[in-house]
């Protein structure tokens, strides 16, 4: 397991306020540059000590995957990366020319950390799909590679009303910062 020091000027937050600026920090950076997948990885990579490329790579996975709103919440998958980031099996436990059972325990060892994501996930919202939670949130869902869907989307609060796009954003961002927090990946 990877572990990450807080940041410096975030140093002496406590427990609670960790989460709730994860959370804070997730809101704003999708307010003010979108891609939902990538919001609270970037809020996460603000506090903590950990690689830029986990920031870079989360983009895509935005809007229900790659923008089509079809898929995985894209809140959930960025933390799903950054749980990977720290508790991923790594590249050495890997083999293009044998299967070795400690490589295969290796991944199951892995699972504990993105199960309790995913379980919260489940109990808040009843799915893990993004235009589940959209109609949960908005009555509807929305296609916003349309120029129209989308500007009706932001008249909806898509991108500004704290209750719906935003606050599932932040609450992933918590949610992983928590984990990270119960698991020891995080030094305080």
């Amino acid at each position: 397991m990877a572990k990450a020091k807080v940041r410096e000027k975030y140093r002496g937050l406590s427990r609670q306020e960790l989460m709730d600026k994860a959370y804070e920090l997730a809101v704003d950076f999708e307010k003010n540059n979108f891609c939902c997948s990538q919001a609270p990885v970037a809020a996460l990579h603000e506090l903590l000590e950990i690689d830029d490329v986990v920031v870079k790579v989360s983009t895509s996975l935005s809007g229900g995957t790659a923008e089509q709103f079809t898929g995985t919440c894209g809140p959930l998958v960025g933390g799903l990366m950054v749980l990977g980031y720290f508790f991923g099996r790594p590249v050495e436990k890997l083999s293009f020319t044998e299967r070795k059972q400690s490589n295969v325990d290796a991944l199951f060892e892995t699972f504990p950390a993105p199960q309790a994501l995913a379980e919260k996930y489940w109990q808040e919202y009843g799915t893990i799909l993004c235009p589940h939670i959209q109609r949960k949130l908005f009555g509807r869902t929305w296609w916003l590679l349309d120029a129209d869907d989308l500007a009706k989307f932001e008249e909806a609060g898509g991108h500004s009303d704290p209750s719906k796009c935003c606050h599932v954003i932040g609450t992933a961002a918590r949610w992983v910062m928590e984990i990270l927090l119960d698991k020891g990946a995080v030094e305080l």
